[in-house]
């Protein structure tokens, strides 16, 4: 079982797919892991041994923020941008959609569920 930043790599996958279970680690960036720690893509993640195991920790231990640290930092910058009060920390704020799309139709998964709003009635003599 291969844990890299916390997390249980799937055993039977390639060793690029492997670690893009790992938060903040993409296909290209996965590639590139490999590429420094010497590893070949094709290798399956239950297949790496001692050395290409630890040789992948250091390379994004050292390089790259994943994870936890990923994680705090992204939150830390949505907070500034509601702090200062900018367009797109006011709508973190409200929960609305922040590049320019519509909001009339669409946007439920921003939204939440529909809130319904009853009609007036109208006043009878």
């Amino acid at each position: 079982m291969a844990r890299i930043a916390g997390i249980d790599l799937p055993k039977n996958k390639r060793g690029v797919i492997g670690l893009t279970y790992i938060f903040g680690i993409g296909l290209s960036r996965a590639q590139k892991i490999l590429d420094q720690a010497n590893v070949s893509y094709d290798i399956k993640v239950e297949d790496w041994d001692d050395d290409q195991l630890t040789a992948i920790r250091t390379v994004i231990g050292d390089e790259f923020k994943v994870e936890g640290e990923l994680r705090s930092e992204i939150q830390l910058n949505i907070k500034r941008l509601m702090d200062i009060g900018c367009y797109r920390g006011v709508r973190h704020r409200n929960g609305l959609p922040l590049r320019g799309q519509r909001t009339k139709n669409n946007s439920r998964t921003r939204k939440g569920k529909r809130k319904t709003v009853a009609n007036k009635k109208k006043a009878t003599k």
